[in-house]
C-alpha cells in the first residue's frame, strides 16, 4: 500500500510480516488437525506450534524469503523452506496434502476479513457522532436544495440523519460482504479433499475465526 495514502493500521494487515504470519498459522492449525485424526506425530504438531513466538513477533525476515523465492521461483515452497529452518525436522509434516492455493486463497479472505473489521469498527464511530450532531441541530434551520439550487427550509439535523441512514446501509453491506469473504479452503489439489481430510478444513477454519 502507499503509505502516505494509507492509515497505519490497514497497511500493516498487508504488510508481508501479517502475510507470512498467517501463512504460518494456517499451516500449524492444519498440522494440528492432521496429528488429531492421527495423520502425523502429535509430537511433529506441537513443535511446530513451538515457533509461534517468531512468526508471531516482527522477526519474520521477509528478505530472507524473497532471496529463497529468487531461486526456487515459488513463494509458497520459500516460505515453507524458511518455515523449515525454523521448525526442524518435523516440518516434513508441514503442508501435507495441501496446494499452494488453499494458504493463499485462505490468507486473502483472513486479510480481507481483518481490512472490514477495521472499517466497521470505524464506522460504528463515525455514526455515532453523525447521530450526536444530528440531534444536536435537530432545530437548526439551513436552506434545502433541489436540483442543485435552493429550495425551502429544511434542518441541519435532519440531512445529517441522511447521511446516517445512507452509512447505515453502506454498514450492513459491508457486513454481508465480510460473511461471505470469511471463508477457508483447505481442499487440496484442484479441491477435491483427495489428499487431505475435510475435517482439516473445517479445523483451520474455526481456529482463524
Amino acid at each position: 500500500m502507499i503509505p502516505r495514502y494509507s492509515r497505519p493500521a490497514m497497511t500493516q494487515i498487508w504488510d508481508p510480516q501479517n502475510k507470512f504470519r498467517i501463512w504460518y498459522e494456517i499451516e500449524a492449525l492444519a498440522c494440528e488437525a492432521l496429528a488429531k485424526i492421527g495423520t502425523i506425530p502429535e509430537s511433529a504438531a506441537q513443535n511446530i506450534w513451538a515457533a509461534k513466538d517468531h512468526f508471531r513477533s516482527a522477526e519474520i525476515d521477509v528478505a530472507a524469503i524473497d532471496a529463497i523465492e529468487a531461486q526456487t521461483k515459488h513463494d509458497v515452497i520459500a516460505f515453507l523452506t524458511y518455515m523449515a529452518e525454523k521448525v526442524g525436522p518435523d516440518s516434513r509434516f508441514v503442508h501435507q496434502g495441501m496446494t499452494s492455493s488453499d494458504v493463499l486463497d485462505t490468507t486473502l479472505a483472513v486479510q480481507l476479513s481483518q481490512a472490514a473489521d477495521l472499517l466497521l469498527d470505524d464506522l460504528e464511530k463515525l455514526m455515532t457522532a453523525l447521530k450526536r450532531r444530528a440531534e444536536e441541530h435537530r432545530d437548526s434551520l439551513t436552506i434545502g436544495r433541489s436540483h442543485g439550487i435552493h429550495a425551502e427550509p429544511t434542518t441541519f439535523g435532519l440531512k445529517l440523519a441522511g447521511h446516517y441512514a445512507i452509512f447505515d446501509r453502506c454498514k450492513q453491506r459491508l457486513q454481508n460482504a465480510r460473511a461471505e469473504i470469511a471463508t477457508c479452503a483447505i481442499s487440496g489439489a484442484v479441491g477435491t479433499f483427495a489428499n487431505i481430510d475435510p475435517r482439516v478444513e473445517a479445523h483451520v477454519a474455526q481456529g482463524l475465526g
